[in-house]
């Protein structure tokens, strides 16, 4: 059995902005339908949704079916919570609050076997296809994908000094909160945010990383992609469910 490709790296790397969905729900079902949907890829949140790593893996598999990459988001940089992702099958991981270069070792080492990181060893696992793959080891770490989300002032700050961490492959990121630490809580689009956004996902690009974002409004997700972010999410389960059955409600008052 070969080794999973790893969809959403090769994007990456090939320069495609690719459009995803977030999944809040914690519904395996919901994951289905929007995994169906034609997104690029799906992100799974523990960090802001009711997902324990059960309901993760039931979600994984559900995803697992359809032409999009599941990326997984720990609620925390959690040397134990990454390795219980990755033994799942998670192959492209979103670590919250990266604030420092020492924030994105820990992050980077949480992914790798010694002797370059910490990842406990398991030789039977969903990730290697219980056992299926032989190869496994010697072809794990071309397929992860580290991605650490900045969100705070010193994010901002030590930017660069993330982004040369090795084992980082991306950077995203996180408006709602970065706008609250700059004094703008709930409006990420006030012109100051706006500047700083954008200068961050330059600052990003120019640091040989691809750079990402959530925008849920089209023209603030297609300007970001214009100008340079690699991957946007657009929507989420959640969201999607909330509009749509206000707006059929709606239509029966």
């Amino acid at each position: 059995m070969e080794m999973p490709v790893n969809q959403f790296k090769r994007g990456l790397a090939a320069g495609r902005p690719q459009a995803g969905c977030w999944l809040s729900l914690g519904s395996a079902a919901a994951a289905e339908i929007c995994a169906s949907a034609g997104f690029d890829w799906m992100m799974i949140d523990m960090e802001h949704a009711p997902n324990d790593v059960p309901q993760v893996h039931q979600q994984l598999q559900a995803v697992a079916a359809y032409p999009t990459s599941a990326i997984v988001r720990p609620p925390w940089n959690d040397t134990v919570v990454i390795k219980r992702l990755l033994d799942l099958g998670a192959q492209t991981l979103l670590i919250p609050y990266v604030e420092t270069a020492e924030d994105a070792r820990k992050a980077a080492a949480a992914t790798r076997y010694p002797p370059k990181g910490v990842r406990g060893v398991s030789t039977n696992t969903r990730a290697n296809r219980y056992a299926r793959v032989p190869d496994y080891f010697a072809k794990v770490e071309q397929e992860l994908c580290v991605i650490v989300q900045i969100e705070s002032r010193a994010g901002i700050d030590n930017l660069e000094a993330i982004a040369a961490v090795e084992g980082i492959d991306a950077l995203f990121i996180g408006p709602q909160d970065l706008a609250a630490g700059f004094g703008h809580l709930g409006n990420p689009q006030h012109p100051e945010m706006v500047e700083i956004i954008g200068n961050a996902i330059t600052r990003i690009r120019n640091a040989g990383k691809a750079a990402g974002i959530l925008a849920y409004v089209e023209a603030e997700a297609k300007k970001w992609m214009a100008h340079g972010a690699a991957f946007v999410a657009v929507t989420s389960d959640q969201s999607i469910l909330a509009k749509e059955s206000s707006a059929t409600a709606a239509k029966y008052r």
